[in-house]
């Protein structure tokens, strides 16, 4: 790469050296003036932000700031998050600036290739109409992108790299806050403190994942087939129930089932007046109980989304297949696992993904049904919550803001490392979605 870019230089023309060093000059030089100006406009641009304050950012990241603030005697000292912000911005700004840098220098090694070949160089206003013409996507997605990074990129990374630091507890600004490597990590999985805690939770959130998805695909795949059936009268109406399930806010419905499983709730009224005792399905000590409660009501919530889905494909499904089954000797139970089955996998393995880390980070199920329950053998936070509700404790209420960021890098590699491993087995990576 470095030899064929050094090759490229050594062999272009003066001017278009002089672009290598010096952005738009040789466009400019060649004669194609307003864009070369850009061009030499954009390194102004950046050269002044990297000369007025870019530098010292970039400078500062790798130290978090050096003077620390002290009210007492008037000392306006460093503001360790901001200077990590800044920092992660001006490396954002650097990466776009270098993409820049290689597209003016493709641009003028490419009107050099014109010029010899004694081709018309296209003005301005021709530019902009291969821009806007076969180059169309890049020119409309350039803002987007620059959104995406600023708005999306910059938090992943900011959350990220607080996971490298011991931000949180007692060290928050005006404190200075230090880079600590993956002692934070170390933390998670050796100390007392958060150790037992960490696995207990990892291996429940583990469970419910798998369960949670299992049970919400293949009922809302039982439901589909069910209100698909011709048998089946009035498949409308009973069709909208669950859809007005779906259309109910989340939170609504699970407020509802945590006031029905209450002790005062409607349940534990009919089992008063059969002469039991109020059962506390939702109690201190209320562990499986919470959990299938929490099992069903997840249900409730995610079946209709799968039911609308496999609803959609049923309707279009190849009928002539089940008639050849049907004469080949194939009973129903059979066409559903060689035919219905298959062409549902193959279709909806991605929404299966996306099931399966929607329900892995569901922070409302267990935050509404059990919210702000801390036991005695859990480090802040209780034998139902998954990950993310530790991590909100952890955080948000308790201010381990590092460890917290800490536990979401795991999620993010527990979630991504399953979810790719899953796809790349599937026929919808493998054959592109192909169902025969």
């Amino acid at each position: 790469m470095w030899e064929k870019n050094l090759k490229s230089f050594k062999e272009s023309t003066f001017k278009t050296k002089l672009s290598f060093i010096c952005m738009g000059v040789g466009q400019f030089l060649y004669g194609q003036k307003i864009k070369g100006c850009l061009f030499f406009l954009i390194e102004l641009l950046y050269l002044f932000y990297f000369i007025s304050r870019g530098w010292k950012d970039i400078t500062d990241f790798f130290t978090l700031g050096t003077e620390e603030t002290d009210t007492w005697l008037g000392i306006q000292g460093d503001n360790s998050i901001i200077i990590l912000l800044m920092g992660i911005l001006s490396f954002l700004f650097l990466s776009v600036f270098i993409c820049l840098y290689i597209l003016n220098v493709k641009d003028c090694l490419q009107i050099e290739r014109m010029v010899k070949k004694g081709k018309k160089l296209p003005n301005f206003r021709e530019e902009l109409a291969i821009l806007t013409d076969k180059n169309f996507p890049a020119f409309v997605l350039f803002l987007p992108v620059l959104g995406v990074l600023l708005f999306s990129v910059l938090p992943i990374l900011f959350m990220i790299l607080i996971a490298f630091t011991n931000y949180g507890g007692k060290v928050v600004p005006p404190m200075l806050v230090d880079w600590v490597g993956l002692a934070n990590f170390v933390k998670i999985i050796s100390l007392s403190q958060f150790a037992p805690t960490f696995f207990k939770i990892l291996s429940w959130n583990v469970i419910w994942g798998v369960l949670s998805t299992f049970l919400n695909y293949f009922g809302g795949i039982g439901l589909a087939l069910l209100f698909t059936n011709k048998r089946v009268k009035g498949q409308t109406l009973w069709r909208a129930f669950p859809i007005l399930a779906y259309a109910i806010p989340g939170f609504i419905s699970l407020l509802a089932f945590k006031f029905m499983f209450s002790y005062g709730g409607p349940i534990n009224q009919l089992i008063q007046q059969f002469g039991h005792k109020a059962i506390g399905f939702l109690d201190v000590d209320a562990k499986w109980s919470a959990r299938f409660i929490g099992l069903l009501v997840n249900a409730w919530i995610g079946i209709p989304s799968i039911m609308l889905l496999v609803t959609g494909m049923l309707a279009n499904r190849d009928e002539s297949l089940y008639e050849a089954s049907r004469i080949d000797g194939a009973n129903k139970w059979m066409q559903f696992r060689k035919i219905t089955l298959p062409y549902i996998l193959t279709a909806t393995t991605p929404v299966l993904i996306g099931q399966f880390v929607g329900n892995f980070n569901n922070f409302g199920i267990f935050y509404f049904l059990r919210g702000s329950l801390y036991l005695k053998n859990y480090f802040l936070a209780s034998d139902t919550d998954l990950l993310i509700n530790w991590l909100y404790n952890l955080s948000i209420d308790n201010n381990y803001y590092s460890i917290g960021a800490s536990i979401s890098l795991i999620i993010f590699l527990i979630t991504s490392a399953i979810s790719l491993t899953v796809y790349v087995r599937t026929s919808s990576y493998k054959e592109g979605g192909r169902f025969s």
